[in-house]
């Protein structure tokens, strides 16, 4: 049972013991440094906060504790309910509020729930304001309203629509083409929130929609990861269905894959690679992943006329340098599409959008179009290390030893060659150090991984 207090949210397992899970205590402890944390930053004593949930068993319980919490700390609370993470990011900006919070742990199992918070403009909060509000949190330092002084709670159910109608003004999603294009999809929402948000917007593109796992229960039918190890099932129905695609969404709908019509996986990391190709076909400019996400993206953006550049891993780092770089397509290679057209957050109902329109407007099929695109295989690996070994004197060592490659020291090492390339991370949170690696092949990217832990392991034992 575990507690992770990081710059990304609060998140932990329920039940167990206060400071070592996600407890109600926990709960109220971080809603309370948070909105504290918020009247700081906004320098105002009334604030507006924005939270939603995903379907996950703990979620009214921990959306309840946290509206609570709020109303007594003074906060005008909007509650969305039942909703996604693209969702409470553009609710934010859209009701001129202070701040959110999404209730939800993403893709981890059904025992697990997170907050996940932002600031004024929808998105997550920096690296040193999550340090900031931690120490606020660990010091105590907040205060409750008095009764004159309470906040106020309301429902808003009307950000569904809200959402979709955003995603159809976009100016690249291309309605009618799609309806035009007659497709059948089934759909895989790991009976949480997508399960709603992804059939109601395929339905307003004319699609004729076979819904796997869409009741909003919460109870997870399988590891929610959208990975292709957990997606045999909607495989399957794809091919029994002669369906044109699969779409698959985790519990919080900020991550987006495809199941192509023969039944085989588009693949997560190519999902940014597609919508990055549409995009920069049609509005020429740069795109931006971070450094363990597939070199397709740069592959297609170069072709386009554009410029890629690589981010540290972390949405937040991706967003900074999407900022940097003027980006007009982004996110990761997990299946997250940032699209600044629309909002800085990964969301798969505007990737839906995008996708859907590139498809039709190519009148291929989903196969062919993953089929056009370079072709590279990824390998994740972890080498355990004594917490005694001193892993930053090794990403050095690594880094001189390669000095006559291309090397990014950004976020740990990477190491690009000319045909394939691998990244080593440590850990923030146990001794091991991330071993990425990526090849036009399986036995590539496996045999070029294998030469840099060989490389690791001489370093430790000289």
């Amino acid at each position: 049972m575990t507690l992770i207090k990081s710059i990304s949210g609060i998140r932990g397992t329920i039940g167990g013991e206060i400071s070592e899970n996600l407890t109600p205590i926990d709960v109220v402890k971080f809603t309370s440094a948070y909105a504290q944390f918020i009247k700081n930053r906004s320098n105002k004593s009334k604030i507006k906060i924005v939270i939603g949930r995903d379907a996950r068993l703990s979620g009214e319980m921990v959306s309840n504790l946290v509206s609570g919490t709020l109303i007594g700390m003074g906060v005008e609370v909007i509650d969305l309910g039942l909703s996604t993470t693209p969702t409470v990011e553009i609710a934010v900006p859209m009701e001129h509020a202070d701040g959110g919070i999404i209730i939800t742990a993403s893709h981890n199992p059904k025992q697990w729930n997170a907050l996940k918070l932002l600031n004024e403009k929808g998105e997550f909060i920096s690296g040193s304001e999550g340090e900031e509000l931690i120490n606020i949190a660990d010091d105590g330092n907040y205060s409750f309203s008095e009764v004159d002084d309470l906040g106020t709670y309301s429902k808003d159910d009307t950000y569904l629509h809200k959402h979709i109608n955003a995603v159809l003004d976009l100016e690249l999603v291309d309605k009618e083409a799609i309806i035009d294009a007659g497709f059948r999809i089934v759909v895989d929402a790991v009976n949480s929130s997508g399960g709603i948000f992804i059939p109601e917007l395929l339905k307003e593109f004319g699609v004729e929609v076979i819904e796997l796992y869409c009741e909003p229960t919460g109870h997870f039918p399988h590891n929610p990861e959208p990975l292709a190890e957990n997606l045999t099932e909607i495989s399957k129905l794809v091919v029994e269905h002669n369906a044109d695609l699969g779409i698959v969404v985790d519990p919080d709908v900020d991550r987006l894959a495809f199941v192509c019509n023969d039944g085989s996986m588009f693949g997560e990391e190519y999902t940014l690679v597609a919508v990055g190709d549409y995009v920069t076909k049609h509005t020429p400019g740069n795109t931006v992943s971070n450094l363990s996400s597939t070199r397709a993206l740069n592959d297609v953006t170069v072709k386009n006329g554009g410029k890629y550049f690589a981010s540290a891993v972390g949405e937040v780092n991706v967003v900074d340098k999407m900022k940097a770089e003027n980006a007009v397509i982004g996110g990761e290679g997990n299946g997250g599409i940032i699209y600044p057209e629309s909002h800085y957050g990964r969301d798969a109902l505007v990737g839906v959008g995008l996708f859907l329109t590139h498809l039709a407007k190519e009148k291929v099929t989903s196969r062919e179009l993953r089929d056009s695109y370079p072709n590279y295989e990824m390998s994740k690996n972890k080498i355990q290390l004594t917490p005694q070994i001193d892993v930053d004197d090794i990403l050095l060592k690594m880094k001189e030893k390669y000095k006559n490659e291309r090397v990014n020291d950004i976020d740990g090492v990477k190491i690009d060659f000319a045909n394939e390339w691998v990244h080593l991370r440590k850990s923030n949170t146990e001794p091991i150090i991330r071993v990425y690696s990526e090849s036009g092949t399986k036995e590539g990217s496996a045999k070029i991984a294998q030469q840099v832990i060989d490389d690791i392991h001489t370093i430790i034992n000289e």
